[in-house]
């Protein structure tokens, strides 16, 4: 059987998944390209959260087998691809 960490960041990337290709649909269906940008700019916000989110849920279901340092190393790394992306 699968881990529940396993199954909620799975289940997050698929929620993720669907809403790029929804919002795709949506902007064939507007057929503007401000309206695009509008969508695209929304989009900018779902993918930083759903990183965070199953880097979250992922970190929680290994921490009894992972050393705070190496926790607070890879939410380093997470602030930094979040900066990089930033500017």
């Amino acid at each position: 059987m699968w881990e529940k960490a396993i199954v909620g960041m799975a289940a997050l990337r698929i929620l993720s998944g669907s809403i790029e290709i929804l919002a795709a649909l949506l902007i064939l269906k507007v057929n503007e390209v401000e309206k695009a940008l509008v969508i695209n700019s929304g989009l900018a916000i779902v993918g930083p959260i759903v990183l965070i989110t199953t880097t979250t849920i992922g970190l929680l279901g290994m921490s009894d087998r992972i050393s705070f340092a190496k926790i607070a190393w890879i939410l380093v790394g997470i602030s930094c691809i979040l900066i990089g992306v930033r500017k």
